[in-house]
């Protein structure tokens, strides 16, 4: 359930439009013009709230919720209590996130810490910066020059935005974010602490180590979210390049010259190393390791905690350390822990 003190609705809906955004059509009986005021989960919503259903370890909390409609999808529409209105769609996830959006735009990206508009007082921008019309930046901002930076865009407290940096329009760049080396498209979103267009981490090694000059770019494309604390370094040879549409999460190391493409879903403490490149529609889960100068196929998926050492094909589903195709993967475990039945006692927990 939202807290009004950071996530006040923005607006009401009725049942109608619910279900139209949700392609869901309404039960005999629901009242169409019933308005719902907020969204909550099942065990915390009221009448008032809409929530939703779409996983069978939360039946006890769907058998007993109190929610004035819930978003169900097929399987469990029947299971819906007498007191809510069940609404079935086929994907109710997407469809509640959809609304949510409706309910509360302000929680979609980072905003403006001051709730202002326009260029605050403390704010540091060089004559040389050009900002079109509509550009907010918070107190404490540094923007270098030659930065350009479009409409609608949010610059955070703190942030700085080196010089030659170029921002689309509608971006919200979170506070304390560094950006340097780096051109972003439109509706970008970098959360609190993203790191952008640093030094690669490039040595020709030897009896000293010789620091290779790291001149390329950091290049992210149309509607990329980066999460917080996450590191893209700058190119060295070619530009680091994050594809349209990928998300990456918190804590996440992208090193110099890999290549992400689009639509691709990078989650928390995942490590890619240089100069690899993952094609659209990649999934890594959380903690994998990327060595460097590899190809993960468009539409393959890495099981998360997985070393990956060696080009992925398309469209396949690989684990482990080193990674390997899942079904290899799960007959070695399962050979694996067979092996240790036979070898006799099994160590007690305190054992190493």
């Amino acid at each position: 359930m939202s807290d009004p003190i950071f996530f006040a609705a923005a607006t009401d809906l009725t049942l109608a439009e619910i279900a139209v955004v949700a392609g869901a059509s309404l039960p005999d009986g629901a009242d169409p013009q019933a308005r719902l005021a907020g969204a909550a989960s099942l065990e915390g919503a009221g009448p008032e709230h809409l929530a939703y259903m779409d996983n069978a370890r939360y039946g006890d909390a769907f058998a007993v919720t109190r929610a004035g409609a819930c978003l169900v999808s097929p399987r469990f529409a029947a299971r819906c209590p007498s007191g809510t209105v069940a609404l079935v769609s086929r994907e109710p996830y997407r469809a509640y996130a959809t609304l949510l959006g409706r309910l509360h735009p302000d929680a979609l990206r980072p905003g403006s810490q001051f709730g202002a508009r326009g260029i605050a007082p403390g704010a540091h921008i060089h004559p040389e910066a050009h900002l079109e019309d509509g550009v907010t930046v918070d107190p404490g901002a540094v923007i270098g020059p030659g930065a350009e930076i479009g409409a609608g865009t949010v610059i955070g407290p703190n942030a700085v935005i080196g010089p030659g940096v170029r921002i689309g329009r509608d971006c919200a760049i979170g506070p304390g974010t560094t950006l340097s080396h780096a051109l972003l498209g439109n509706r970008v979103i970098l959360h609190p602490g993203a790191r952008l267009g640093q030094d690669g981490f490039g040595f020709a090694m030897g009896a000293t180590h010789l620091k290779v000059p790291q001149i390329g770019r950091v290049i992210v494309q149309d509607d990329v979210e980066i999460g917080a604390n996450t590191t893209i370094d700058r190119g060295a040879s070619r530009d680091t390049v994050i594809g349209e549409g990928t998300k990456i999460d918190n804590l996440v190391q992208i090193a110099h010259n890999v290549v992400i493409g689009r639509h691709c879903v990078i989650v928390s403490g995942v490590g890619i190393s240089g100069s690899t490149t993952l094609e659209d529609y990649v999934v890594l889960g959380g903690q994998v390791g990327v060595v460097g100068h590899l190809r993960i196929g468009r539409g393959a998926q890495i099981a998360g905690s997985s070393n990956v050492n060696r080009d992925v094909p398309p469209g396949s589903r690989w684990g482990g350390t080193p990674a390997k195709p899942v079904r290899a993967w799960f007959r070695e475990l399962t050979t694996l822990a067979r092996l240790a039945e036979r070898s006799g006692k099994a160590p007690a927990d305190d054992e190493g």
